[in-house]
């Protein structure tokens, strides 16, 4: 691992000024980008630590707050660890968050993230690669079929919905998909259950999508985040494993 820096940025969309982190190598020359669309939880220092592992690779990583229309982040008060008691409560107060987060809004926030890494002299020339978490990977995979000439990859762990029989559900952008993909599904997941698993992956072979879908036995959803009771390290791991990998592949 290499030297990192990380700082807080804002970042202009047409709807406000989204606060967001970027992590990139201490060397200061420009390195390949990476995307991370955050879990429901948010920006926080857990994900802080994830995009400077993943910049510690050697890439460039911006963690945009995609509630930044309700507020900086943390945009609702969060404990240290995320127990199970307290995960429920919680969520009461990010679901309303997550739906007011159309497709629109957030492709629209996604081409201004993408601009941003674009324009920055810690950026190398080329396509980004992206990664998403829980709600993230909805977003991700949106992002990935939106803007297909500046998405070289995109990855996704414990995902939200991606496969649902709604006229926006992500899986839809299937067919203007040109970036590889990489999902990493928890085991027996409400959020994603089999049913959506086979749609996802039946819809990207039949548009000659790049990808693999592979689910991890016994993981819960929200695996990847060591600050909440989900965690498991061995799944996290994995998932440490396949998307260095992918990234090792893309640039």
């Amino acid at each position: 691992m290499i030297a990192v820096q990380g700082t807080t940025v804002d970042i202009v969309t047409e709807d406000g000024t989204a606060d967001a982190y970027l992590a990139h190598p201490g060397d200061g020359a420009p390195h390949p980008a990476v995307l991370f669309y955050m879990d429901a939880f948010g920006l926080r220092p857990q994900l802080r630590a994830m995009a400077d592992r993943i910049a510690g690779a050697g890439y460039t990583v911006l963690v945009p707050n995609v509630f930044y229309r309700h507020g900086p982040a943390p945009v609702v008060e969060l404990p240290d660890y995320i127990d199970q008691a307290a995960r429920e409560g919680i969520f009461q107060q990010l679901r309303p968050l997550g739906q007011s987060l159309t497709p629109e809004r957030a492709m629209r926030d996604a081409d201004a993230y993408l601009r941003a890494l674009a324009e920055s002299p810690l950026t190398a020339d080329g396509p980004v690669a992206l990664t998403g978490y829980c709600f993230g990977a909805r977003l991700s995979l949106l992002t990935a079929g939106t803007y297909p000439e500046r998405v070289a990859a995109a990855a996704g762990f414990h995902s939200g919905p991606l496969a649902t029989d709604t006229p926006d559900s992500p899986h839809l952008v299937a067919e203007h998909i040109t970036a590889e993909l990489y999902f990493g599904h928890a085991d027996n997941d409400p959020a994603m259950p089999v049913d959506q698993q086979e749609r996802l992956k039946n819809a990207l072979r039949a548009a000659g999508v790049r990808h693999r879908c592979e689910v991890y036995p016994g993981a819960e959803h929200g695996f990847t985040q060591a600050d909440t009771s989900a965690y498991d390290r061995e799944a996290d791991e994995r998932h440490w494993a396949a998307l260095l990998d992918l990234l090792k592949r893309t640039f």
